[in-house]
């Protein structure tokens, strides 16, 4: 696993058009953004999981890309 160290505003890239930027820190929580092409799937993990356990119904208030 790489383990980075990003400040408010700043963001990471990866393979060149996946861009994770940090939007806001207020105590235990982290805001993230993620902008990706429209093909790429981006999920929080316990929905990734309701996925694979072939439950894709979303819950009231769940986003997709």
């Amino acid at each position: 696993m790489l383990i980075l160290t990003r400040k408010v505003g700043e963001s990471i890239v990866i393979d060149d058009d996946i861009k994770v930027t940090i939007l806001g820190v207020k105590g235990m929580q982290v805001r993230i953004g993620i902008d990706a092409p429209k093909d790429v799937q981006v999920h929080r993990e316990e929905i990734f999981k309701r996925i694979q356990a072939g439950n894709p119904a979303p819950e009231k208030g769940d986003d997709q890309h």
